[in-house]
C-alpha cells in the first residue's frame, strides 16, 4: 500500500450527488480569518480574469473584497505554461472572488464545449508541500472526507522532484461548479488553521529558473532532466532531455515550430544530432541559451509542444 504522503487520492464526480449553490462554511469567525489561495490558469484564461485595461479584475476585486494578483505574463508555474493567481483577504472575500472568477471561465468553456464542460473543467490549487499533509491527514483520512463531502474529485500530485527549491505541489479539483466551490472551501479551512500555510502567503508568484532539476527522473510525456548551465544573466544556457519520437513536434514542419518558439521566447534553440542522446536515455538533448526569462518561456512553450502530442 503506498504512502498517504506520495499517493493521489481521486474520487469520480459521478459517484457523488450534485450539489447546488455557493458553499458556506458555517464557522463565521473562520470566514473572517484572513488566508490566500493560488491556483493555475492558461494565458488565456489570465486574459479574461484581467479583462480589456484591467476591467474585469477591478470588477472582481471591488464585488468580492478581496485582493487579486496574477504572475507577470511568461512567469509560468515549473513545467508548465501556466500563470499562478493568487486571492488573498477574509476567507469569506477569497471564496466569493474564486467564485466570481470560476464561473467567469467555466461560462467560457461552455460556450466552447456545451453540456461537456462540467466533466472537462478542473481546478489546478498550488498549495506549499510542507502543507499537504493536513489536507492528506492520517492514512488519507482528512482527504475522503473532502471528496464524500464535496463529491468533488480531489488528485494531490506527489512532490515534483525535477526542480530543486520547487516547495509547492499542485492540488486538482474534478467535478461540478458547486462540487469544486465546495472542495476549496474544505480545503480553505484546513490549511487556513495551518500556520505554516499563512506564513507563505507573501511568497513570490513566479519561480527562478535555477530551480533546476538534479536527476534523470523521465516523466511520460518524455520530457527529461534539465541540466543547467548558470553563466552571466545573458548568456544562461539550460539543457532539456526530450523523447527522440517526439522532436519532430518541437522542430516543426521545415522548423516552423522551433523558430516560433525562438522568435516568441528570445532565446537561442539547439537539438543534438539524430543518436545522441542523454546518457543513458533515448532523450535528444535540448539545449536552450539566452537570459533567464527567455529559457523559463522556451521551455514551457517546448513541454506544452510535447504535452499536446501525449495527450492525444
Amino acid at each position: 500500500m503506498e504512502s498517504p504522503d506520495s499517493s493521489s487520492y481521486i474520487s469520480s464526480p459521478e459517484a457523488h450527488p450534485k450539489r447546488s449553490g455557493t458553499p458556506k462554511s458555517p464557522n463565521s469567525e473562520y470566514m473572517e480569518k484572513p488566508t490566500y489561495t493560488k491556483f493555475l490558469v492558461s494565458n488565456a484564461a489570465a486574459g479574461s480574469v484581467i479583462g480589456k485595461g484591467g476591467s474585469t479584475i477591478t470588477d472582481f476585486q471591488k464585488d468580492s473584497g478581496a485582493r487579486i494578483q496574477l504572475s507577470r505574463n511568461q512567469e509560468y508555474f515549473p513545467g508548465t505554461a501556466d500563470r499562478i493567481i493568487m486571492i488573498s483577504g477574509k476567507t469569506d472575500d477569497v471564496l466569493k472572488a474564486m467564485d466570481l472568477i470560476l464561473n467567469k471561465l467555466l461560462n467560457e468553456i461552455q460556450s466552447e464545449d456545451g453540456d461537456d464542460a462540467d466533466q472537462r473543467s478542473k481546478v489546478r490549487l498550488v498549495v506549499p508541500n510542507n502543507c499537504c499533509g493536513a489536507i492528506i491527514g492520517k492514512s488519507g483520512a482528512t482527504i475522503k472526507s473532502f471528496i464524500e463531502d464535496s463529491g468533488a474529485g480531489i488528485k494531490i500530485s506527489p512532490q515534483d522532484n525535477n526542480y530543486i527549491g520547487l516547495t509547492d505541489r499542485v492540488v486538482t479539483l474534478t467535478g461540478s461548479f458547486e462540487e469544486q466551490m465546495r472542495a476549496i472551501d474544505l480545503i480553505l479551512s484546513k490549511l487556513t488553521e495551518d500556520s505554516l500555510y499563512l506564513q507563505s502567503m507573501n511568497a513570490p508568484l513566479s519561480y527562478p529558473v535555477g530551480t533546476a532539476a538534479y536527476n534523470a527522473n523521465y516523466g511520460p510525456n518524455g520530457i527529461g532532466a534539465r541540466f543547467p548551465n548558470n553563466k552571466e544573466d545573458r548568456g544562461n544556457s539550460l539543457t532539456i532531455g526530450v523523447a527522440d519520437e517526439h522532436i519532430g513536434v518541437v522542430v516543426g514542419r521545415g522548423g516552423r515550430n522551433i523558430l516560433e518558439i525562438s522568435q516568441a521566447s528570445g532565446a537561442r534553440i539547439k537539438i543534438s544530432d539524430r543518436g545522441d542522446f542523454m546518457s543513458g536515455t533515448s532523450n535528444r538533448k535540448v539545449t536552450i541559451t539566452g537570459s533567464l526569462r527567455s529559457i523559463r518561456t522556451a521551455e514551457a512553450m517546448i513541454n506544452q509542444k510535447v504535452a499536446s502530442v501525449t495527450e492525444r
